[in-house]
């Protein structure tokens, strides 16, 4: 799993000396967008369809079709502008961006160059000490998705398959502000949150809906200049993202070690070999040649549109982890648990509307009932109870009227697979219900002091770990109904006057 990756360091690439190299980083992040249409046809697309099943004369780019810009894409990239705290454009033209792939049936790709929908912002990673860092964005503007080459079916041709041609992309270009894999891990990391929230994305990068290069370069440590960048395309894991930021530092560095010079050019990383490969000598922005996309309006964004997005926006994992950790007093650990799946949040958030206090709610969700879904291999859409009966649970322990190992073990699991019963009920049918009656309490009490004599001497004279063996006696006679607590204070006055 990518999430129990343990990564590299530089300190490990150089064993352990003062290095004479840092890493100037930046990444560009393409975002598929789950629109139910393509960026500027009717087509529709569907992860996993049979090969060129979702296509048409305008994903084709026939002669005489022209382009529709998606509404709903523009949304989604001021969404996740808003979400970056980046400057929306108002004024919003397509471009151009030639040039010739066989996946490319157009032959040019719509994007936009000068001017982004976004640009500014950044976004905001946290290391594991809870240090932060804000990671800058240079601009996120759209475009659409090519075709896919397929060379693995036949050793003797490329296969196309058209059917991912004009998908709508969001490109996340950030500015040079990492300097190792780890913050390139964690930085993907929440881009993937904030899509996910944003349901603009499923930032799946196993299916390709979220898919890095880097750009990585070496510098002498103080030096301002950057060093000759080398690009290293169509990442498609976390994993692979910091691996081969790590291999590509090592060969550089060798490279300048030796006197040698980095060359400026595109680069492919091999995950069995744990390399990065040359692909080609890097092509310059004037080489796609770039011109204003004629058949496409430009596009104005007012003010009045993007507050009624802002206000269609549900919060966003940094402003809950401030919330969790300021305002409800849960840890940073906790806080990051629960935001860190959006389903998970949402429901967080109705469990608190129950009148459960964040700690409890923190402790029943990342407890028991994360340790279902593990058990289970199951994750939090497959989660149906209602947060008001989780409510209604945690309440009756809070309330003293269950022990929460009852309550965790005995009534959750009747819960889960009836999740309309009654907590309460279930209790009382299960017969437990804790006796928090002092009198009635006294009566085992002084019943289990009878029982073992010798063994209140001994406590009086020392022994104070003998107090199990009475509560013992106690539990038992009430069937584990007697409240722990009370019973404990009842026995020590008992046995210590």
């Amino acid at each position: 799993m990518e999430g129990t990756w343990l990564p590299l360091t530089f300190a490990a690439m150089s064993d352990l000396k003062t290095p004479l190299y840092e890493s100037v980083i930046g990444l560009e992040v393409h975002v598929q967008m789950n629109t139910l249409s393509k960026a500027y046809s009717s087509d529709g697309y569907n992860y996993g369809s049979n090969p060129n099943t979702q296509v048409s004369p305008i994903t084709l780019g026939h002669p005489g079709t022209l382009p529709k810009a998606n509404i709903q894409v523009v949304k989604n990239a001021i969404k996740l502008g808003i979400a970056c705290n980046c400057n929306i454009r108002e004024f919003n033209s397509y471009a151009r961006k030639n040039y010739f792939y066989p996946d490319l049936p157009k032959g040019y790709q719509i994007t936009q160059d000068e001017t982004p929908i976004c640009h500014g912002g950044g976004v905001m990673i946290t290391f594991k000490d809870e240090r932060k860092k804000k990671i800058g964005l240079t601009r996120i503007h759209m475009e659409e998705d090519t075709g896919k080459s397929i060379h693995e079916l036949d050793p003797f041709h490329t296969l196309l398959d058209l059917n991912r041609a004009g998908v709508p992309l969001l490109e996340i270009v950030s500015d040079p502000d990492f300097r190792s894999g780890e913050e390139a891990y964690l930085y993907l990391q929440e881009i993937r949150k904030l899509v996910r929230y944003l349901n603009i994305s499923d930032g799946n990068m196993e299916e390709g809906s979220l898919r890095c290069d880097v750009n990585i370069s070496l510098r002498p440590v103080g030096r301002k200049k950057f060093g000759t960048k080398v690009e290293i395309k169509n990442l498609n894991s976390f994993r692979h993202v910091q691996r081969a930021i790590e291999f590509e530092f090592g060969r550089q560095e060798d490279v300048l070690n030796a006197g040698e010079t980095v060359f400026q050019e595109t680069r492919t990383f091999d995950a069995a070999s744990n390399k990065t490969i040359l692909l080609r000598v890097k092509e310059n922005a004037n080489d796609y040649r770039y011109f204003i996309e004629p058949d496409l309006a430009p596009v104005r964004i007012t003010e009045s549109f993007k507050n009624t997005i802002t206000e269609s926006m549900p919060p966003l994992p940094q402003a809950l982890i401030k919330r969790y950790t300021q305002e409800l007093g849960l840890s940073n650990y906790d806080a990051t648990l629960i935001t860190d799946d959006k389903k998970t949040a949402l429901y967080f958030e109705e469990l608190l509307k129950t009148g459960c206090t964040a700690k409890s709610g923190a402790n029943w969700l990342m407890g028991p009932i994360q340790g279902y879904l593990n058990e289970n291999a199951k994750n939090w859409k497959d989660w149906s109870m209602p947060a008001t009966k989780l409510g209604e649970l945690i309440s009756i322990v809070e309330s003293d009227l269950v022990s929460y190992s009852a309550a965790s073990q005995q009534i959750l699991p009747k819960l889960i697979n009836n999740p309309f019963g009654h907590p309460k009920t279930i209790a009382e049918d299960l017969e437990l219900i804790q006796e928090s009656d002092s009198d009635t309490l006294m009566v085992h009490i002084q019943v289990a002091l009878d029982t073992y004599p010798d063994k209140v001497i001994e406590y009086r004279a020392g022994k104070k770990g003998l107090i199990g063996l009475f509560m013992g006696e106690v539990m038992k006679m009430t069937r584990g109904s007697a409240d722990p607590g009370i019973t404990n204070k009842l026995l020590r006055k008992i046995l210590d006057s």
